[in-house]
């Protein structure tokens, strides 16, 4: 009796073991299935993202465009490629599009925010308020557009920080650019000591901005004038028109200049003063 109750334990053993080596060699196959799927379709994602680049890249189209299709391609390849690999591990993509159908509510609204960053992605390209390589200030940051993708625009900053802003926010917000116009105004206040000869100080001024041959005429000549009389100086402002590429360069090449030429002739620029006057007993 024992003999055979042990032969009995050992055949359903035998069978165990036997049923959990078929399903574990059919898992194992299956698993290696999908991780061959993934991987092939990694290298022909990668492969048709290089091919959409260099296409458009011979293509006379705006930057902004190029990366945003590059974006979105890259995108729903890899969307096409998680229902692949969830195929190949032996879910039903059927099966698989109802659940995500029956979980629609809770994806539409953790995708919410995503979608308006793609519909203003669709806006930023539509109205163009800025492009690649516009230097643009938004959200209290700023920086020059390096991409506009998908669903955020990159900016790179002076100090070559990268930066992701939200397409929704920029379409729906206020964007100052300051790329879009050809040229810009740049403005100085300089401050000078009472008793100046102000003739004399705009003069001065007149000869360090004909100097610089990056100044324009138009649309307006150099405008200089007393602005206010301050608390501890007289200031003059000093507004020319350059190409918005050389805006900077103006602005510190000026105020070097103006220092230096100041020093040379004797102006003066003041320090803050206070004077107190003190109570008898």
């Amino acid at each position: 009796m024992v003999l055979l109750a042990a032969a009995e334990a050992s055949s359903k053993l035998e069978e165990a073991i036997r049923s959990l080596v078929e399903h574990g060699s059919q898992l194992g196959f299956t698993i290696i299935k999908a991780l061959i799927v993934f991987l092939v379709g990694r290298l022909v994602i990668n492969l048709l993202n290089k091919l959409v680049r260099k296409i458009l890249s011979k293509r006379d189209i705006d930057p902004s465009v190029k990366t945003f299709v590059g974006s979105l391609v890259n995108v729903s390849l890899t969307i096409l490629l998680i229902i692949s690999v969830v195929g190949a591990l032996g879910v039903q993509t059927t099966s698989f599009a109802a659940l995500l159908a029956s979980a629609g509510v809770a994806v539409g609204m953790a995708l919410s925010g995503n979608l308006s960053n793609f519909a203003g992605g669709l806006i930023i390209l539509l109205f163009k308020p800025y492009k690649v390589g516009d230097y643009i200030e938004a959200q209290g940051v700023g920086g020059t557009v390096k991409e506009v993708q998908m669903f955020h625009t990159v900016l790179g900053t002076v100090d070559n920080k990268v930066i992701y802003i939200p397409n929704g926010s920029l379409s729906s917000g206020v964007v100052t650019n300051f790329s879009n116009q050809t040229t810009r105004r740049v403005d100085w206040t300089f401050g000078v000591e009472y008793g100046s000869d102000y003739e004399k100080v705009k003069q001065v001024i007149e000869s360090v901005l004909a100097k610089d041959s990056r100044i324009l005429s138009e649309p307006a000549a150099p405008f200089i004038a007393l602005t206010a009389l301050a608390d501890s100086s007289v200031n003059v402002v000093v507004r020319v028109w350059v190409n918005s590429s050389d805006y900077w360069g103006v602005y510190f090449d000026i105020n070097k200049n103006i220092y230096a030429t100041f020093n040379e002739v004797g102006i003066g620029f003041p320090f803050p003063q206070l004077t107190v006057h003190q109570a008898k007993d």
